[in-house]
């Protein structure tokens, strides 16, 4: 499975390279259902960044929704803040007269929750990117592209798809619908490939392996069964075009959600050998829009795209 991955998440790396247009309604749309509470969206910074210098009255608009968002943020966090203060000094002055478990426990939680919280609020105010910040979970929204009558068009979605007519209840049923087994295609996935077709670009991806299928030893020779996070990057340094399914979802008195699936094949020897199971697949630039244009009546054309893949060489490291 494709567990993480570091996206281009400016939507303008799009509109440069492939002509697309972006959706702005769809963007605003996310932002403002944000900043007013009716959703939950988690977005990565660099999505946010994007609209950063805003040149139309949409863009200006979209922007104003991230501030507000991003000043309730601050302000919750910042309540945090003192809160845990308050109880890591009230931890540190029972540790003065006498040492308890409890007050050990909650000087260590405090600690962490203080740093966590302090490194999120630098992140709200920072304006020099990281790399992190394009770095996106199942559950996150990416930029995604696909076609709308003729035209290339890029929407935002959510990284794990509720395909239309499922009820809201497979996000926790089916937790693993952010990626979408090539060998069932044609089983769960049946409502979107053939149908709606989607691409991401990718710069890095990340996986959850073994430790001892990594290291080539027996599980028996770790304590548990231990999971490590290996990065894996292309060796010619390219971007992916990583090849995914969406669907838009609709309910009665509930926003609508755009979200999509990267689609998983076996994994090349070099993968494999790293001690993973799946990889995603990475389409071909002149199969781009044979993708995004599918025939349901042609999923042969579709699979084709799918076995055309680029092949690049993965090196791998343990992620920071």
């Amino acid at each position: 499975m494709c567990y993480s991955a570091q996206i281009q998440a400016d939507y303008r790396k799009f509109v440069r390279t492939f002509g697309a247009i972006m959706d702005i309604g769809e963007f605003a749309r996310l932002f403002f259902e944000r900043a007013e509470g009716i959703s939950k969206a988690k977005v990565p910074k660099a999505m946010e960044d994007a609209f950063a210098d805003p040149q139309t009255d949409d863009e200006r608009r979209i922007k104003a929704a991230i501030d507000k968002f991003n000043a309730g943020q601050t302000s919750k966090l910042e309540q945090d803040l003192f809160k845990q203060r308050k109880r890591l000094a009230d931890a540190e002055r029972t540790l003065k007269t006498k040492v308890t478990k409890a007050a050990t426990e909650s000087q260590r939680i405090a600690t962490d929750k203080i740093g966590w919280t302090l490194t999120k609020l630098e992140d709200i105010q920072r304006t020099v990117p990281k790399a992190r910040d394009s770095r996106i979970f199942p559950g996150h929204y990416a930029p995604v592209m696909v076609m709308e009558n003729g035209q290339r068009v890029v929407k935002p979605m959510r990284y794990q798809c509720r395909i239309a007519g499922k009820p809201a209840s497979y996000d926790v049923k089916y937790p693993g619908t952010y990626n979408a087994r090539r060998d069932n295609l044609e089983g769960f996935w049946k409502p979107c490939f053939g149908h709606t077709h989607g691409v991401m670009l990718v710069d890095v991806f990340y996986e959850n392996v073994s430790k001892a299928k990594m290291e080539g030893t027996l599980s028996e020779t770790h304590e548990r069964d231990e999971n490590v996070v290996l990065e894996f990057r292309p060796s010619n340094g390219e971007l992916m075009l990583v090849a995914c399914l969406w669907s838009r979802w609709s309910a009665p008195g509930e926003p609508d959600l755009l979200s999509f699936a990267a689609i998983t094949d076996e994994p090349p020897a070099e993968v494999a050998a790293a001690g993973h199971d799946r990889c995603i697949i990475p389409i071909r630039l002149e199969n781009i829009d044979a993708w995004l244009n599918p025939d349901a009546s042609d999923l042969a054309a579709s699979y084709a795209v799918l076995d055309d893949k680029e092949r690049p060489y993965y090196e791998h490291r343990l992620a920071a």
